[in-house]
């Protein structure tokens, strides 16, 4: 009953289009040359594309934009591009026009709170400094390090080798979104949830509540209109229950984290984000616990999400595994530590190509592939793309990392040599490589991130063979763009 209540004015809505579109006859799509504004039907405007194409989002645009002569394409009210110098535009010269729309706020509220993903102005402002200070600290960099060096060589290097001799199919997505977030809680909270080895029944738990928060949250912004998921809240429909008490479970472990801590602050020593937050006493409990999960869900989705793309695409490219194994074998020769399962932070920054490959498979397969912007007032964008108030500007990532125009015409091609001069790995403008965003919102984990995943590659590129056992390549768009249907993998031991 209060589903066929809930979409019965939609259905209504879809009747009334399709008639619509049936009536007005439309001219052949228009050549590659021509595309810069989306035509639109008469009344109802540019809703029948976004209908069709809202469960392809990313495929549509993308085609959108490569048809595009400028690399931008108005669909009123969005405008998608691809162009750095209107990223540059929105996300940097005239970034006060355009922060975080009001329905993408209110839409992640309840996951996200006002957490420093989810605000604007002075409150977002404020969580900025307060995490950039720490993200720039030597101390977190090696906590980072000891963290991920613990994880991998008390759990993750043992589940592969006991897969290896049994030859069991393992889900890699799955593996490394466990590790990922057994890492992010000790990073942020200090607390192991021991995911990956499935030891506490309080740890799974919250990584089923999280995991279930966030696919609901990204349902209720796959719908075309807030309005549609607003009333599901007010009739209690199923997926709002669901996200209501995920919410519940993972508000109440938080801040039991946080009673936790703040008796124990005396005893000072300790370097989790939790303890850095809570020594000087200025923030609420609320403040914290905002901010707090929005730092695991950037920990716990992105890095698993670009690592899952990275051995995907590996499994094809031998020759580039064989180069970034005979990478580590000489940096360990240079440095004589054969005995570590993990390298230090010092090796792990002299590893160039495995940084090249890594940044190459991120332009391809970028973990956030679409950022979208509301804009609040008119615009004109560098290209002369008209901008209304109240507008969407959705730049692409993943459109970029594809565009002739910026990459050349192998841009379609996974080769980390285009990062390399000299032996050297040489960095791309944030404007044209948008993968960790750029301006103000910059990334702040961005060195943080490259330490996790170049220690995880490095550590199961040198130790075992990884072979995909099902074709795989599609993805799923959650709050990151998830491989479907996991990766299925087979571990073999490398001799030492």
């Amino acid at each position: 009953m209060e589903l066929c209540f809930l979409f019965l004015p939609t259905i209504l809505l879809l009747s009334l289009l399709y008639s619509t579109i049936l009536f007005f006859k439309r001219s052949a799509p228009p050549r590659a040359t021509e595309l810069k504004v989306l035509k639109g039907y008469p009344v109802i405007g540019n809703l029948p594309h976004f209908i069709k194409n809202g469960r392809r989002l990313l495929e549509w645009t993308t085609d959108l934009i490569a048809r595009s002569p400028t690399g931008t394409v108005t669909v009123a009210p969005f405008v998608f591009t691809a162009d750095p110098a209107n990223v540059e535009h929105v996300v940097r010269t005239n970034f006060q026009n355009y922060p975080k729309g009001d329905d993408i706020l209110s839409t992640f509220h309840d996951f996200l709170g006002r957490g420093i993903f989810n605000s604007n102005g002075e409150e977002w402002l404020l969580q900025r400094k307060t995490a950039s200070f720490e993200f720039n600290t030597k101390s977190l960099r090696a906590f980072v390090l000891d963290k991920v060096r613990h994880e991998a060589v008390h759990r993750l290097i043992p589940l592969l080798k006991r897969a290896g001799r049994s030859g069991e199919v393992l889900d890699l997505q799955d593996v490394l979104e466990r590790f990922a977030f057994d890492n992010i809680c000790s990073l942020v909270f200090g607390e192991d949830p021991k995911c990956l080895s499935r030891e506490s029944e309080e740890g799974e738990k919250f990584y089923h509540a999280f995991h279930e928060a966030t696919e609901l949250t990204i349902e209720r912004a796959k719908q075309p209109f807030s309005l549609i998921w607003k009333i599901g809240r007010w009739l209690h429909l199923e997926s709002e229950r669901r996200l209501r008490e995920s919410m519940e479970t993972i508000h109440g472990l938080v801040e039991k984290y946080v009673r936790s801590r703040r008796k124990r602050s005396r005893e000072g020593g300790r370097s989790d984000f939790l303890s850095r937050f809570m020594a000087d006493g200025a923030h609420s409990e609320e403040f914290i616990r905002d901010i707090l999960i929005s730092f695991v869900l950037a920990g716990r989705d992105t890095t698993p999400t670009a690592l899952t793309w990275f051995f995907w695409i590996l499994s094809s490219k031998p020759e580039v595994a064989q180069k970034i194994r005979e990478g580590i074998k000489s940096i360990r020769s240079r440095h004589g530590n054969y005995d570590s399962e993990v390298l230090t932070l010092e090796q792990l920054r002299e590893m160039g190509y495995l940084h090249a490959a890594v940044s190459e498979s991120l332009r391809l397969y970028p973990p956030v592939p679409l950022l979208p912007r509301e804009s609040k007032g008119e615009d004109e964008l560098p290209d002369g793309t008209r901008v209304g108030k109240g507008w969407t500007v959705m730049y692409s990532p993943y459109a970029m990392g594809r565009a002739e125009g910026i990459w050349g015409q192998d841009c379609g091609e996974f080769r980390p040599e285009r990062w390399m001069e000299d032996g050297v790995f040489q960095p791309a403008s944030p404007f044209r490589y948008t993968v960790f965003h750029a301006g103000p919102r910059m990334c702040l984990g961005k060195e943080m991130a490259y330490i996790q995943m170049k220690a995880v590659a490095a550590s199961i590129l040198e130790g075992f063979e990884v072979e995909v056992v099902e074709k795989r390549g599609k993805h799923h768009l959650s709050m990151t763009m998830r491989m479907e249907g996991g990766l299925p993998v087979r571990i073999k031991e490398r001799n030492a």
